[in-house]
Parts: structure tokens; C-alpha cells; sequence
């Protein structure tokens, strides 16, 4: 017996038994039942329980009942075990190909009906979608075979083995097995059944298999098509109806290319599809086509002719209460919310997605990156001895895994690239992969970033490099050493074209430099753009025990080894609410440039294919943020590529206020994705007229005090403020801490010369050290005179001679409160800093301050280098609202350039306050949130922050960025907030 179970679940081969021939995901007529629904189901601790229950007599009543397809840890509330999440390691011992005793393994069984008249069939197959992670199938007691490669399709002939009426099928599905480290991605480890099981009657003349492969060139298309049917299902019909084709192939020895006039190319922006039926006398498979060729030449990546930039992401399939079980309605909002952002492609890491997934991005339009179901990162720990990739013992699961992965999806359009898989290192195994998709398929490169030299692959793939690496990549000739490469193999490299297949890592508050990433893909042809880190956070919906919903990360379930909050890296949330990163995003990669000159706007229409007529352009002006004119621009239609030059309306220009220009790309009718109106494209046009900031009476009668005073609205003890506006208020406090952001936590090894950092210490480790977080003040001196105040304070921490010098001035400056504070640090300084700013408590009282109005840079939160979805004008929120609840709390919040904020209570106006630029023009920036940095950066969860009292706001000289430390890049060296003298001046009132 163990002897039997060590050859399954350690068993290096894909599994015995099943169809080794893979084939298309079809859409066929020929009958077929779904076994999709609750199963009895019973969980053991290890691999070692007992097989009768496979027995046709056995009886299960006394077992659970649970859905299929699942995950049974997400289901019976921790009954079955509980999720784990790892990124890099292994949850088990490196001990390949063996895996612990200690294996929880399900076993499922239901009864199912076959129709009588399914005698007929000359076949009965049995399909499995997706089961994790090794599984043994008996029918009628009858084992028929066992199979692994979890997010893989697997066909089990049970023709011998059903019978019409009554059946019983059973499932043992093993936690581990060998697979499980070639399957080592960056996700949740979620066992079970948790994709489709049909059961389907293949029909005597049927066909077994189609693939249309389709070509576009200049208005004309072509169609060659692989049928793969037994002799005596001939003659075959191929119809397109649209397009008025029959073909009829009488033999196999028939079958040839189609040419087809007047089609319409297939694109991500114009995915035009043709529904096509190719059918015998037993059988009719249908299938939506698209036109369209893909080719590398001269360095580049085309399709149809035209170069590719891909703005995409890398998406996981996760849902936090169904894990990778596949909703289509969930997944078809999904894929309209990337195109809502701009996203025009997805790597589908690290596995083959869902099938139905790959029909929505042929139909709304995605390039699409397939990979295959591959990722042995935990022999990274072992500098990849032992790694699979290069062992012979692993070449047939290899090759079964890409076979699966190729012939299951190969006829979507959308699929312009088959990727070998992720982080499995290199080896002979990855080379025949590839050897064999290319014989395959001539119609799509090869990629897998792992190969560094190019032996065996077709584009140039890294991750996560800086922004100075990524240009030499483009622009330096083969002298530039690439990574692990020789320079001749650098050579070749750099004839290839080069695809950022991981970078911007959108952890938690993030990421930054999206921009120079964009520019650089604009300004060098062999550059085609890449795929963000990642789409969405993985995070499971769970409950504390008072029962407070929140998302959880690595270690909340108890693990053994966990990467925490690593699984939180999307730029979508766990409940489906955008970040501020996406919408960044999508200002960065948005398909138009526009370009203000004089009074023209020169329009760039950066699209692939697609023309402009889908558009409308529409104007606005405002002063200070209040409408006061807007129409429509009228832009003449551009093809892709082209550029027009167009006058701007006249623009009615204010002296007393900012005047602002915003011109909005809007979609001319709604489409599948999108309504009517939904913005494209968007730029800002100041045309401010300059004023000066108003000027402050000279004092020179000062004199020291004990600080006791009132200034207008303002009331201080001791030279500290107690009151405005008749409510209290503890501050302003010298605030140089932020709760870190997962990049600011991040001790990156890779930190270049050009990065902010230190590499191998977190800016946070080096920010606690100094003490930023717990700074403590010493007042030098108070004085005053008649209408003023005047306070110096030395700043420092513990254990340190590091200090700040800070000096506030306030003023009566006829019934308004003036305030300038001079921020001066002392030299010793090593490290960047978070923020230089001012903090202002301000306990609820009887009106709490839970609203804030603000003209300046919003919606949305922004930092230095995260600014393009940023617009000037007058927002509106709630305390509440203007804080991101990133599933780890950490800085958020931030709103730059700052002209005005009044702070409200239930619609009341509490306090206004105007900020003025600084002698460099530098305008400051807010933050306004129920709890201090420091209450932010001892949470872990949302729920772990403290019941608040007080409303906190931070005007900020400056903040430090936000970079991609997490994983790639740290800040830009120009977003980098180093220590240096800084002031801040406001004018406050009551509201």
C-alpha cells in the first residue's frame, strides 16, 4: 500500500490513464452533462485512507456534502484545513519529487445518470478542467487513471466503464504531490476540484479536434485549418456565413488553406471576430475566429503589421471567497474594468486561465500572453540545484504541461504569445518545451523571461528592471553587459524585442515612475511596453473572531511558512475597488498625447489600429476649480499613428483666480465594456494669471513671553495652539514619519546608484532608527508681540544628536490667521526622509471633523512620482473616502499641491485654510485621516487600528515618493525627499 501510494504522489510523470492527445476547448453539439453540483466528500490528514470508498456499494452518507468546483480549505469554516500562501517557498520539504506523510487528501463521490440513448456514442470521455494538485479517478469502482497540473484540462476515456442509468464516480484529490514543485507560483496553495468535471458522448464520425489558424495582410485573409476526425467522418464542412464561405473537404487529403477577400482584421482595440462552424454528419463544432498575424521583424513585435505596445497587467485567477473557482459574469466585469483603464493585454500568470476567460478577451479585445501551467521558484533557495527544469526524469511532465497548455487554447485569436511558464530557473526541459511549441505553432513567438542568454526563446524578457537599466536595454549597443549573459549572447538578445513581462510591483501604495517606464517604450521601437504587478490582491474574506470581516493574508490562517501580505500586490483590491495606481495607470498609458502649444493642441492618436471616430472631444474651463464655459473641440478623425493639429477654444482668463483648461477624450457611444461618455484620454491647460502671495507685516517689537495669547480666532498656552474657532486643537507638531508603505518596507537587494536607498535596508528600518516615529520636542524660545507669535523648537529623537530647528510665526493679518513654520535640519542626516510636514490634532468635540473640500490636485491620493491621474480642481470627500484601505495599513491619503482646504462637520464648514508656494514655487500637500502615522504602522489589518477620537491633519511641505521597492526599482533619485530646509505658509480662518 505504501509502496502504491509513494509511485502516485510522487510520481514525477503528468499521471496513467488519461488522453495524452490534448485538445481545442470546443463548442460542439455533441451531447454532453455536467457534473458540476454538491459531491459527498470526506477529508484525511494524510494520503493513506483507505479505497473502498471508490466502491460502486460503499456507503458515504455519514460524509459532508460540498460543491464542486471548490476549494475545500474556503469551504465548512476551517473544518477542511486552511489556505496557505507562499510566494517563493515551498510549504513542504525540499525533497523532490517527494512530499509528507502528513498529505491531506480529499475524496469526493456523487451518482449521475446516462442517458439511454448515449449507447450510441462510440466514446464516453470524462473532462476535468482544473483539480489541485494530483487526482485518481474510479467509475463504477472501476479506477480508471490519475492525472496532475492543476489548472490543466484532462479527458479520461470511461466508455468500458459507464452504463446507461445509474453511475457512481469517485475522486481522491492529494494536497501535494510531485507537481507541487513545478507549481510553486506566487498564489495561494487552494486543493480541490475547482474547475468544470463534464462528462461527454463522443459521436461515431465526430471531431475530435479543430484548429483554425488564421493570417491578415492588406484586406485579405487566410484560413488554414487542422481537422482531426477519423477517415470515415468525411466529407467536413467549413461555413462562415458572414463572409458567404462553404468549403467542403471530402477527404482529409483535402484539407487546404482558405483565401479570403474583403475580412476585417482581428485587434485588441477592433476585436472584429467571424463565427465559423466546421461540421461532419455526426457532429458541429463552432468556433469565433479573428484575422489577424502575428511576427517578429527587424526587432520588433507585430501584428498585422504594426507595432505592439502592450499595457498590461498580470492576472492571477482569484476571488476572495471562491479563490480560482471561475464566475463568468465576475470575470467578464473584470476584463470591462481593465478596458475601462486602458489595459490592452494580460500575461495569465502563471497558468492557463479558465477557457471561457480567453473567449472574453477575443471578444473584448486583449493581447494576450498565455503561459503555461510552470513555476518551480522554491529552488531559488537552493541557487536551483535539483531544479526540474533540467532533470530528464521531468522532461515528459514538462512537455505534457506545454502540450495541455498549447492545443487546449491555441485557437484565440487574442493568444499572441505562448509563454513556457514562470521562475523555473533554465534548463534542457524549458528548451524542449519550447523546441516543440515552436514545431507546433510557426504563428506565435516564444517567452519565457528566465532565459537570459536567448538560446530558446524568441523575445528579450526581464522583470522589474530600474528605469536606467531598461533604457541602456534600448539604447546601448552590445558593448552593455545584459544580465547573465556573455556578450555575444547579449548580442542576440538585443536583436529581439524586449518586454517588461513583470514591473511597476502595485503593492499596497504604489507604485511609482509608471511614466518613465511609458516614455521609454514611446521613445525606442524595440521596447514594447510590459505588464504591471499584478491585477488584483489575492485577499480570502474572513472574520476575527467578533466576527469583523477583512481580508487575509500569508500567515492569518496559522501557517507554518507564509509570505505575508506579498499576496496583496494588485492594483485592484480584493473587493473590486480600484487603487489609485490603476487609476495612474491609466493617465500613463491612455492612447492619446496631447500637446498644448500657443493656442493649439497638437493630438496624437497612439492607438495600434483603431482610428478615432469612437471618440468625442469635449472642453471645459474653470477658475479655481467652479465651471464657467465648455463645449466640444472639434478634432477630425485620426488613423493610428497619425496627428493633427487643432485650435483651442477661447479661453475666458480670470485675474483673481487659477484658470484652468481640461480637455476629456469621451467614447461617442457606449460599447460592451464601457457607457457613452466614458473618459478616454485626458490634459490640463494652465493659463493662470500669475499673482503674488500676500504679504505679512514686518514685527520687530518682540518680546519674550510665557505664550498666552489669543490672535484672532486662535488661542495659545504656553506658545502652543489650544483653540481655533472655538474648538480645540493640539499642534502644529514637526511630522517627519509616515506609516511605511509596503515599498518603503522593502530591503531590495537590487538598489541601483541611481535609487534613493541603501540596498539591503528598508527605508522604514532606517527611518525607525532615527527615530522618526517617536520624535519628541524641546521648546528654545517664545515670543510675541501685540498681533504675533513667535516659537522655536529643537526636534529629535531618543538616543540621537540628530535634530530639527523649527520656527512658526503667526500672525493677525487683518482677520485672517497667517502661519509660516521653517523647517531647518541639522547636518548628519543619511537617509531620505517620508515627509516633512506639520501635524494638527483635532479632537471630535460636538462637531467632528469628518469632511474636507479641497481645490487642488484630486481626486484621488498622489505623491511626487505618481501624479499623472492627478487633475487641478475642487473635490469633495469624507474623511472616510479619502483613505485607501490597503489590506496592510500604511500611508494613504496624500493630496499634492494644495491651494485651499476647509475642513467640514455633517456639511458644516469648520475651518478654511489656504496654502501659498514657497519661494521655489513648491506648493505643499495635505492628509487628513481619523489616525496618526504612527497608530497606521502598528496595525497589520484595517481592523487593528484604534477607535479614534481625533481627526489628524498633516499639511506637507514634501513627501518622499513611492517607487517599486517591494519588488524592483526603489524611488526615482528626483522624487527622493532627502533632508533639507523646507517652509510652510498658510492662512487659516474660520469656516
Amino acid at each position: 500500500m505504501l509502496s502504491q501510494l509513494a509511485g502516485h504522489v510522487s510520481d514525477t510523470t503528468p499521471g496513467r490513464g488519461a488522453l495524452r492527445t490534448a485538445r481545442s476547448w470546443l463548442h460542439s453539439d455533441a451531447p454532453s452533462l455536467s457534473l458540476n453540483g454538491n459531491w459527498r466528500f470526506r477529508l484525511s490528514p494524510t494520503a493513506r485512507a483507505a479505497e473502498d470508498f471508490a466502491d460502486e456499494g460503499f456507503d458515504d452518507s455519514g460524509w459532508d456534502s460540498i460543491p464542486v468546483p471548490s476549494h475545500w480549505v474556503l469551504q465548512g469554516d476551517g473544518v477542511y484545513g486552511r489556505p496557505i500562501y507562499t510566494n517563493i517557498q515551498f510549504p513542504f520539504p525540499i525533497d523532490p519529487p517527494h512530499v509528507p506523510d502528513e498529505n491531506p487528501t480529499g475524496d469526493y463521490r456523487r451518482h449521475f445518470e446516462v442517458p439511454a440513448d448515449w449507447s450510441e456514442a462510440e466514446r464516453v470521455v470524462l473532462r476535468f478542467d482544473g483539480v489541485e494538485s494530483l487526482f485518481r479517478l474510479w467509475v463504477n469502482g472501476d479506477e480508471i487513471g490519475s492525472a496532475s497540473g492543476s489548472r490543466l484540462a484532462h479527458e479520461f476515456d470511461v466508455t468500458s466503464s459507464v452504463r446507461p442509468g445509474d453511475n457512481v464516480v469517485a475522486v481522491r484529490v492529494h494536497q501535494w504531490s510531485a507537481a507541487s514543485y513545478v507549481e510553486d507560483q506566487d498564489q495561494w496553495w487552494l486543493p480541490g476540484i475547482f474547475r468544470d468535471i463534464t462528462l461527454i458522448a463522443r459521436p461515431a464520425g465526430g471531431i475530435e479536434d479543430v484548429w483554425l489558424r488564421t493570417g491578415f495582410e492588406e484586406g485579405h485573409g487566410r484560413i488554414e485549418t487542422e481537422v482531426t476526425a477519423d477517415a470515415a467522418a468525411f466529407p467536413v464542412t467549413l461555413r462562415l456565413p458572414e463572409l458567404g464561405i462553404e468549403q467542403v473537404w471530402a477527404t482529409a487529403a483535402d484539407v487546404a488553406p482558405l483565401d479570403v477577400e474583403s475580412v476585417e482584421p482581428w485587434s485588441a482595440e477592433q476585436p472584429r471576430l467571424y463565427e465559423v462552424t466546421v461540421s461532419t454528419a455526426a457532429e458541429c463544432v463552432a468556433l469565433r475566429t479573428g484575422f489577424r498575424t502575428v511576427e517578429i521583424r527587424g526587432g520588433q513585435f507585430l501584428v498585422n503589421g504594426r507595432r505592439v505596445v502592450f499595457h498590461g497587467v498580470n492576472r492571477h485567477e482569484t476571488h476572495p471567497e471562491r479563490g480560482r473557482v471561475f464566475d463568468e459574469e465576475h470575470a467578464r466585469e473584470d476584463l470591462a474594468r481593465m478596458k475601462r483603464f486602458n489595459v490592452n493585454a494580460i500575461r495569465t500568470s502563471h497558468y492557463p486561465p479558465h477557457p471561457r476567460l480567453l473567449d472574453l478577451a477575443d471578444e473584448l479585445g486583449f493581447w494576450v500572453v498565455l503561459e503555461c501551467d510552470l513555476e518551480a521558484h522554491g529552488f531559488d533557495k537552493l541557487d536551483w540545484v535539483g531544479n526540474p527544469s533540467d532533470d530528464p526524469a521531468w522532461r515528459e511532465a514538462y512537455l505534457d504541461r506545454i502540450q495541455r497548455t498549447v492545443e487546449r487554447d491555441k485557437n484565440h485569436p487574442s493568444i499572441v504569445i505562448w509563454s513556457l511558464g514562470n521562475e523555473a530557473g533554465t534548463g534542457s526541459n524549458l528548451a524542449a518545451m519550447s523546441a516543440w511549441v515552436h514545431a507546433r505553432d510557426t504563428g506565435r513567438p516564444v517567452h519565457y523571461e528566465g532565459d537570459h542568454a536567448g538560446e530558446y526563446t524568441d523575445i528579450y524578457s526581464r522583470m522589474y528592471p530600474s528605469v536606467l537599466e531598461t533604457e541602456r536595454i534600448a539604447t546601448e549597443g552590445s558593448r552593455s553587459p545584459l544580465l547573465n549573459c556573455t556578450p555575444a549572447q547579449a548580442a542576440r538578445q538585443r536583436t529581439k524585442p524586449f518586454l517588461l513581462c513583470e514591473y511597476a510591483h502595485a503593492m499596497g501604495n504604489g507604485p511609482g515612475a509608471l511614466d518613465q517606464y511609458e516614455a521609454l517604450a514611446h521613445a525606442h521601437p524595440r521596447l514594447h511596453g510590459g505588464f504591471v504587478w499584478e491585477w488584483r490582491d489575492h485577499g480570502i474574506l474572513t472574520t476575527t473572531p467578533d466576527g469583523t470581516p477583512y481580508y487575509a493574508y500569508g500567515g492569518d490562517f496559522g501557517e507554518v511558512v507564509h509570505d505575508g501580505n506579498f499576496v496583496m500586490d494588485g492594483m485592484l483590491l480584493s473587493d473590486d475597488v480600484p487603487t489609485p495606481s490603476l487609476h495612474e495607470y491609466k493617465a500613463v498609458v491612455q492612447p492619446l498625447r496631447f500637446t498644448f502649444d500657443g493656442g493649439d493642441v497638437a493630438i496624437v492618436n497612439l492607438r495600434h489600429s483603431a482610428d478615432t471616430s469612437d471618440l468625442r472631444f469635449r472642453w471645459r474651463v474653470e477658475h479655481d476649480g467652479t465651471l464657467v464655459e465648455s463645449g466640444d473641440l472639434e478634432v477630425p478623425v485620426l488613423a493610428a499613428g497619425e496627428s493633427a493639429r487643432v485650435p483651442l477654444p477661447r479661453i475666458p482668463v480670470s485675474q483673481d483666480s487659477e484658470t484652468w483648461l481640461t480637455l476629456d477624450a469621451v467614447l461617442a457611444a457606449g460599447t460592451a465594456w464601457a457607457r457613452e461618455g466614458h473618459v478616454i484620454a485626458t490634459a490640463q491647460l494652465d493659463r493662470s494669471t500669475r499673482r503674488p502671495a500676500p504679504g505679512v507685516r514686518p514685527r520687530t517689537t518682540w518680546r519674550q513671553c510665557d505664550g498666552t495669547l489669543t490672535l484672532g480666532i486662535a488661542e495659545f498656552l504656553d506658545g502652543s495652539l489650544v483653540r481655533l474657532a472655538g474648538r480645540a486643537v493640539t499642534g502644529p507638531r514637526l511630522e517627519l514619519f509616515r506609516a511605511p508603505t509596503d515599498n518603503d518596507e522593502a530591503a531590495s537587494e537590487g538598489v541601483e546608484e541611481s535609487d534613493a536607498g541603501i540596498a539591503g535596508v528598508s527605508n522604514a528600518e532606517l527611518w525607525r532608527r532615527d527615530g522618526l516615529d517617536r520624535l519628541t520636542t524641546r521648546r528654545v524660545s517664545v515670543e510675541r508681540t501685540a498681533d504675533a507669535l513667535r516659537t522655536i523648537d529643537k526636534v529629535s529623537a531618543a538616543n540621537s544628536a540628530l535634530s530639527v530647528m523649527v520656527e512658526s510665526l503667526w500672525s493677525l493679518e487683518g482677520d485672517e490667521l497667517d502661519l509660516r513654520v521653517e523647517i531647518q535640519p541639522s547636518s548628519g542626516w543619511l537617509t531620505v526622509w517620508p515627509r516633512i510636514g506639520i501635524r494638527l490634532d483635532l479632537p471630535d468635540g460636538a462637531a467632528p471633523v469628518d469632511g474636507a473640500e479641497w481645490f487642488g490636485l484630486g481626486p484621488l491620493e498622489s505623491y511626487p512620482d505618481s501624479l499623472r491621474a492627478a487633475r487641478t480642481g475642487r473635490f469633495t470627500s469624507t474623511v472616510r473616502d479619502l483613505c485607501v484601505d490597503y489590506a496592510r495599513p500604511q500611508e494613504t491619503g496624500h493630496r499634492s499641491q494644495l491651494r485651499e482646504l476647509t475642513l467640514t462637520s455633517a456639511g458644516t464648514k469648520l475651518l478654511r485654510v489656504v496654502a501659498f508656494p514657497d519661494t521655489h514655487g513648491r506648493r505643499p500637500g495635505f492628509t487628513l485621516s481619523r489616525h496618526t502615522p504612527q497608530q497606521i504602522a502598528r496595525a497589520g489589518h484595517p481592523f487593528e487600528l484604534p477607535d479614534s477620537t481625533t481627526s489628524h491633519l498633516i499639511i506637507d511641505a514634501a513627501q518622499h515618493g513611492l517607487g517599486s521597492r517591494a519588488c524592483g526599482p526603489d524611488v526615482w533619485p528626483d522624487f527622493a525627499l532627502r533632508p533639507e530646509s523646507r517652509t510652510i505658509r498658510l492662512r487659516i480662518a474660520a469656516g
